[in-house]
Protein backbone atom coordinates (compact mmCIF):
# COMPACT_ATOMS: atom_id res chain seq x y z
CA UNK A 1 0.00 0.00 0.00
CA UNK A 2 2.90 2.02 1.02
CA UNK A 3 4.50 1.20 -1.85
CA UNK A 4 2.14 2.00 -4.18
CA UNK A 5 1.52 5.21 -2.91
CA UNK A 6 5.16 6.23 -3.27
CA UNK A 7 5.11 5.34 -6.73
CA UNK A 8 2.12 7.32 -7.62
CA UNK A 9 3.94 10.19 -5.92
CA UNK A 10 7.17 9.35 -7.92
CA UNK A 11 4.94 9.52 -10.91
CA UNK A 12 3.71 12.63 -10.24
CA UNK A 13 6.66 14.49 -9.00
CA UNK A 14 8.41 12.88 -12.00
CA UNK A 15 5.47 14.58 -14.42
CA UNK A 16 5.18 18.02 -12.62
CA UNK A 17 8.63 18.85 -13.38
CA UNK A 18 8.38 17.83 -16.66
CA UNK A 19 5.24 20.18 -17.06
CA UNK A 20 7.36 23.31 -15.05
CA UNK A 21 10.05 22.50 -18.16
CA UNK A 22 7.16 22.56 -20.75
CA UNK A 23 6.29 25.52 -19.44
CA UNK A 24 9.47 27.64 -18.73
CA UNK A 25 10.56 26.45 -22.14
CA UNK A 26 7.20 28.49 -23.70
CA UNK A 27 7.45 31.18 -21.09
CA UNK A 28 10.86 31.82 -22.42
CA UNK A 29 10.38 31.50 -25.84
CA UNK A 30 7.48 34.07 -25.42
CA UNK A 31 10.34 36.09 -23.59
CA UNK A 32 12.07 36.36 -26.54
CA UNK A 33 13.57 39.08 -27.78
CA UNK A 34 15.33 40.09 -24.03
CA UNK A 35 18.79 41.28 -25.68
CA UNK A 36 20.07 42.50 -29.25
CA UNK A 37 19.30 40.43 -31.87
CA UNK A 38 22.37 39.96 -34.51
CA UNK A 39 21.56 40.18 -38.25
CA UNK A 40 24.71 38.93 -40.40
CA UNK A 41 25.00 40.13 -43.86
CA UNK A 42 27.54 38.06 -45.25
CA UNK A 43 28.39 40.58 -47.97
CA UNK A 44 30.86 43.74 -47.53
CA UNK A 45 28.28 47.03 -46.91
CA UNK A 46 27.74 49.01 -50.07
CA UNK A 47 26.08 45.88 -51.84
CA UNK A 48 22.26 44.85 -52.44
CA UNK A 49 22.31 42.12 -49.65
CA UNK A 50 24.01 44.47 -47.06
CA UNK A 51 21.74 47.23 -48.21
CA UNK A 52 18.77 45.13 -47.52
CA UNK A 53 19.90 43.85 -44.44
CA UNK A 54 20.00 47.26 -42.92
CA UNK A 55 16.76 48.16 -43.92
CA UNK A 56 14.84 45.16 -42.34
CA UNK A 57 17.12 45.75 -39.41
CA UNK A 58 15.68 49.03 -38.59
CA UNK A 59 12.67 47.97 -39.03
CA UNK A 60 12.81 45.28 -36.21
CA UNK A 61 14.22 47.43 -34.09
CA UNK A 62 10.72 49.37 -33.92
CA UNK A 63 8.63 46.23 -34.00
CA UNK A 64 10.68 43.81 -31.45
CA UNK A 65 11.71 46.61 -29.05
CA UNK A 66 15.32 45.05 -29.19
CA UNK A 67 18.43 46.67 -31.35
CA UNK A 68 18.98 44.53 -34.64
CA UNK A 69 22.74 45.14 -35.21
CA UNK A 70 24.01 44.03 -38.99
CA UNK A 71 27.27 42.02 -38.94
CA UNK A 72 29.09 42.17 -42.12
CA UNK A 73 31.12 38.96 -42.37
CA UNK A 74 31.88 39.50 -46.14
CA UNK A 75 34.31 37.04 -48.31
CA UNK A 76 34.25 33.80 -50.34
CA UNK A 77 31.74 34.91 -51.95
CA UNK A 78 28.93 35.11 -49.13
CA UNK A 79 30.44 31.56 -47.63
CA UNK A 80 32.01 33.20 -44.93
CA UNK A 81 29.00 34.86 -43.12
CA UNK A 82 26.65 31.97 -43.99
CA UNK A 83 28.77 29.80 -42.04
CA UNK A 84 29.58 31.76 -38.78
CA UNK A 85 25.26 31.90 -39.05
CA UNK A 86 24.87 27.81 -39.44
CA UNK A 87 27.73 27.89 -36.00
CA UNK A 88 25.83 29.75 -33.92
CA UNK A 89 23.64 28.83 -31.26
CA UNK A 90 19.91 28.08 -32.24
CA UNK A 91 18.12 30.39 -29.65
CA UNK A 92 17.02 33.62 -31.83
CA UNK A 93 19.52 35.78 -31.79
CA UNK A 94 21.47 35.57 -34.67
CA UNK A 95 19.83 35.57 -37.99
CA UNK A 96 21.53 35.78 -41.66
CA UNK A 97 20.81 37.74 -44.67
CA UNK A 98 20.95 34.91 -47.69
CA UNK A 99 20.93 35.09 -51.03
CA UNK A 100 20.76 33.04 -54.10
CA UNK A 101 24.83 33.18 -54.13
CA UNK A 102 25.97 31.13 -51.20
CA UNK A 103 22.43 29.35 -50.41
CA UNK A 104 22.01 27.92 -54.24
CA UNK A 105 23.99 28.16 -56.43
CA UNK A 106 27.58 27.51 -54.76
CA UNK A 107 26.48 24.23 -52.76
CA UNK A 108 25.78 23.43 -56.39
CA UNK A 109 28.99 24.46 -57.77
CA UNK A 110 31.42 23.29 -55.18
CA UNK A 111 31.76 21.62 -51.34
CA UNK A 112 30.60 24.39 -48.98
CA UNK A 113 30.87 24.47 -44.99
CA UNK A 114 27.56 24.18 -44.64
CA UNK A 115 24.32 22.55 -45.95
CA UNK A 116 21.60 25.20 -46.81
CA UNK A 117 18.79 22.72 -46.00
CA UNK A 118 20.16 20.95 -43.25
CA UNK A 119 22.07 23.80 -40.93
CA UNK A 120 19.39 26.09 -41.39
CA UNK A 121 15.31 27.04 -40.78
CA UNK A 122 14.20 29.93 -43.32
CA UNK A 123 12.35 32.55 -41.80
CA UNK A 124 10.96 34.61 -44.82
CA UNK A 125 11.83 35.98 -48.08
CA UNK A 126 12.28 39.77 -47.60
CA UNK A 127 12.88 41.30 -51.30
CA UNK A 128 14.09 40.27 -55.10
CA UNK A 129 15.21 41.82 -57.92
CA UNK A 130 15.96 41.46 -61.55
CA UNK A 131 19.22 41.75 -63.46
CA UNK A 132 19.16 44.49 -66.29
CA UNK A 133 21.40 42.56 -69.23
CA UNK A 134 22.94 46.09 -70.72
CA UNK A 135 25.36 46.09 -73.54
CA UNK A 136 28.08 49.12 -75.20
CA UNK A 137 26.40 51.01 -77.53
CA UNK A 138 28.77 50.12 -79.98
CA UNK A 139 27.53 46.97 -80.28
CA UNK A 140 24.47 46.51 -83.24
CA UNK A 141 21.79 45.32 -81.35
CA UNK A 142 18.88 47.20 -80.58
CA UNK A 143 16.28 43.31 -79.51
CA UNK A 144 17.06 40.69 -77.82
CA UNK A 145 16.65 38.93 -81.02
CA UNK A 146 19.32 40.82 -82.70
CA UNK A 147 21.68 40.32 -79.95
CA UNK A 148 21.23 36.68 -80.31
CA UNK A 149 21.39 37.18 -84.23
CA UNK A 150 24.68 38.85 -83.86
CA UNK A 151 26.08 35.57 -81.48
CA UNK A 152 25.33 32.94 -84.06
CA UNK A 153 26.83 35.51 -86.56
CA UNK A 154 29.94 35.92 -84.73
CA UNK A 155 30.92 33.00 -82.52
CA UNK A 156 33.29 33.57 -79.73
CA UNK A 157 33.42 37.09 -79.85
CA UNK A 158 30.76 38.46 -77.65
CA UNK A 159 32.07 38.52 -73.78
CA UNK A 160 30.04 39.19 -71.08
CA UNK A 161 31.56 40.71 -67.60
CA UNK A 162 30.48 38.90 -64.58
CA UNK A 163 30.93 39.84 -61.00
CA UNK A 164 32.77 36.59 -60.07
CA UNK A 165 32.75 33.00 -61.29
CA UNK A 166 29.76 31.23 -59.98
CA UNK A 167 27.60 34.73 -59.23
CA UNK A 168 24.52 35.21 -59.94
CA UNK A 169 25.70 37.02 -63.67
CA UNK A 170 27.42 34.34 -64.69
CA UNK A 171 24.73 32.10 -64.15
CA UNK A 172 22.49 34.06 -66.00
CA UNK A 173 24.91 34.18 -68.68
CA UNK A 174 25.31 30.35 -68.81
CA UNK A 175 21.56 30.07 -68.49
CA UNK A 176 20.82 31.83 -71.86
CA UNK A 177 24.00 30.39 -74.17
CA UNK A 178 22.57 26.69 -73.14
CA UNK A 179 18.95 27.86 -73.82
CA UNK A 180 19.56 29.58 -77.36
CA UNK A 181 22.84 27.51 -78.21
CA UNK A 182 24.87 30.50 -78.67
CA UNK A 183 28.24 31.74 -77.79
CA UNK A 184 28.92 33.91 -75.46
CA UNK A 185 32.26 33.90 -73.83
CA UNK A 186 32.50 34.59 -69.70
CA UNK A 187 34.79 37.49 -68.01
CA UNK A 188 34.81 37.39 -64.39
CA UNK A 189 35.78 40.23 -62.44
CA UNK A 190 36.34 40.54 -58.70
CA UNK A 191 33.05 42.27 -57.97
CA UNK A 192 30.26 44.57 -59.78
CA UNK A 193 32.12 47.58 -59.79
CA UNK A 194 35.07 46.49 -62.01
CA UNK A 195 32.50 44.01 -64.03
CA UNK A 196 30.87 48.00 -64.77
CA UNK A 197 34.21 49.57 -66.12
CA UNK A 198 35.20 46.54 -68.02
CA UNK A 199 31.63 47.04 -69.98
CA UNK A 200 31.61 50.72 -70.10
CA UNK A 201 35.17 51.13 -71.52
CA UNK A 202 34.12 48.15 -74.49
CA UNK A 203 36.53 45.64 -72.92
CA UNK A 204 33.59 43.11 -72.62
CA UNK A 205 30.88 43.33 -75.16
CA UNK A 206 27.79 43.23 -71.84
CA UNK A 207 26.96 42.94 -68.47
CA UNK A 208 24.25 41.23 -66.06
CA UNK A 209 23.52 44.19 -63.63
CA UNK A 210 21.30 45.04 -60.61
CA UNK A 211 19.41 48.12 -60.90
CA UNK A 212 22.02 50.54 -58.78
CA UNK A 213 25.12 49.10 -60.88
CA UNK A 214 24.02 49.95 -64.37
CA UNK A 215 20.95 52.37 -64.30
CA UNK A 216 22.88 55.44 -64.03
CA UNK A 217 25.51 54.21 -67.13
CA UNK A 218 21.98 53.84 -68.95
CA UNK A 219 20.72 57.47 -68.24
CA UNK A 220 24.20 58.80 -69.33
CA UNK A 221 24.07 56.69 -72.64
CA UNK A 222 27.38 54.99 -71.92
CA UNK A 223 25.69 51.71 -72.07
CA UNK A 224 21.91 50.38 -73.41
CA UNK A 225 19.38 47.83 -71.88
CA UNK A 226 18.30 45.56 -74.00
CA UNK A 227 16.24 43.49 -71.22
CA UNK A 228 15.77 42.27 -68.16
CA UNK A 229 15.80 39.00 -66.23
CA UNK A 230 12.69 38.70 -64.68
CA UNK A 231 9.13 36.86 -65.77
CA UNK A 232 7.68 40.34 -65.46
CA UNK A 233 9.03 43.84 -66.63
CA UNK A 234 10.54 45.29 -63.52
CA UNK A 235 11.66 48.53 -66.05
CA UNK A 236 8.38 48.83 -68.36
CA UNK A 237 10.26 50.67 -71.21
CA UNK A 238 12.37 47.28 -71.26
CA UNK A 239 11.02 43.67 -72.23
CA UNK A 240 12.36 40.96 -70.53
CA UNK A 241 14.33 38.65 -71.92
CA UNK A 242 11.86 35.14 -71.54
CA UNK A 243 9.34 37.44 -73.89
CA UNK A 244 12.41 36.25 -76.38
CA UNK A 245 13.54 33.01 -74.43
CA UNK A 246 10.23 31.61 -72.97
CA UNK A 247 10.81 30.70 -69.39
CA UNK A 248 14.61 32.27 -68.83
CA UNK A 249 14.23 33.48 -65.52
CA UNK A 250 17.16 34.98 -62.83
CA UNK A 251 16.01 37.21 -59.95
CA UNK A 252 18.60 37.73 -57.09
CA UNK A 253 16.44 37.19 -53.81
CA UNK A 254 17.21 38.11 -49.78
CA UNK A 255 15.58 36.43 -47.32
CA UNK A 256 16.01 35.84 -43.50
CA UNK A 257 17.67 32.64 -42.26
CA UNK A 258 18.22 31.45 -38.75
CA UNK A 259 20.12 28.42 -37.63
CA UNK A 260 18.50 24.61 -37.40
CA UNK A 261 16.38 23.97 -34.33
CA UNK A 262 15.62 27.57 -33.38
CA UNK A 263 12.35 27.05 -31.38
CA UNK A 264 9.40 26.99 -33.64
CA UNK A 265 7.65 29.83 -32.07
CA UNK A 266 10.64 32.61 -32.41
CA UNK A 267 10.68 31.33 -36.10
CA UNK A 268 6.80 31.94 -36.23
CA UNK A 269 7.30 34.83 -34.23
CA UNK A 270 10.51 36.26 -36.45
CA UNK A 271 8.30 35.39 -39.76
CA UNK A 272 5.29 37.67 -38.32
CA UNK A 273 6.94 40.55 -37.71
CA UNK A 274 8.98 40.39 -41.18
CA UNK A 275 5.79 40.44 -42.71
CA UNK A 276 4.26 43.09 -40.95
CA UNK A 277 7.18 44.79 -41.12
CA UNK A 278 7.99 44.66 -45.27
CA UNK A 279 4.20 45.26 -45.55
CA UNK A 280 4.88 48.99 -44.06
CA UNK A 281 4.60 51.59 -46.29
CA UNK A 282 7.94 53.07 -45.06
CA UNK A 283 9.79 49.92 -45.76
CA UNK A 284 8.20 49.28 -48.94
CA UNK A 285 9.48 52.48 -50.34
CA UNK A 286 12.85 52.12 -48.81
CA UNK A 287 13.32 48.80 -50.33
CA UNK A 288 11.96 49.89 -53.92
CA UNK A 289 14.57 53.07 -53.48
CA UNK A 290 17.42 50.69 -53.75
CA UNK A 291 16.02 48.68 -56.47
CA UNK A 292 14.03 45.96 -54.81
CA UNK A 293 10.47 44.61 -54.75
CA UNK A 294 9.07 43.93 -51.14
CA UNK A 295 8.20 39.51 -51.18
CA UNK A 296 7.53 37.92 -48.22
CA UNK A 297 6.20 34.10 -47.60
CA UNK A 298 5.90 31.48 -44.98
CA UNK A 299 8.69 29.28 -43.54
CA UNK A 300 7.95 26.44 -45.28
CA UNK A 301 7.17 28.42 -48.66
CA UNK A 302 10.73 29.46 -48.37
CA UNK A 303 12.21 26.59 -47.93
CA UNK A 304 10.65 24.67 -51.41
CA UNK A 305 11.94 28.38 -52.84
CA UNK A 306 15.10 27.72 -52.01
CA UNK A 307 14.86 23.75 -52.54
CA UNK A 308 13.69 24.72 -56.00
CA UNK A 309 16.34 27.27 -56.90
CA UNK A 310 19.42 24.92 -55.70
CA UNK A 311 17.53 22.49 -57.92
CA UNK A 312 17.31 24.60 -60.73
CA UNK A 313 21.29 26.02 -60.55
CA UNK A 314 22.08 22.44 -60.14
CA UNK A 315 21.46 21.71 -62.99
CA UNK A 316 22.43 24.97 -65.05
CA UNK A 317 26.07 24.12 -63.67
CA UNK A 318 25.96 20.36 -64.70
CA UNK A 319 25.00 21.08 -68.09
CA UNK A 320 27.64 23.73 -68.94
CA UNK A 321 29.82 21.52 -67.37
CA UNK A 322 31.28 24.52 -64.64
CA UNK A 323 34.10 23.46 -62.55
CA UNK A 324 34.87 25.48 -59.46
CA UNK A 325 38.61 26.58 -59.65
Amino acid sequence: MHGSVRRVLGFTGFTGCIGLLLVAGVAGAQAWPAKPIRLISPFPPGGGTDAVARVLAQALNDQLGQPVIVDSRGGASGMIGVEAAARAPADGYTLVMGNVIPLSMLPAASKVPYDTQRDFDPVSLVATTDYILAIHPTLPARTMGDLMALARKRPGELTYASSGTFSAPHLAGELLRLSQKVSLVHVPFKGTGPAAVATLSGETTMMFGTGPSVVPHLQSGKLRALATTGLKRSLPEHPTISETVPGYEVTQWYGILVPAGTPREIVDRLNQEIVRSVATPKVAQVLASIGTVPLTNSPKEFRNFIRNESEKWARVIKTANLKAD
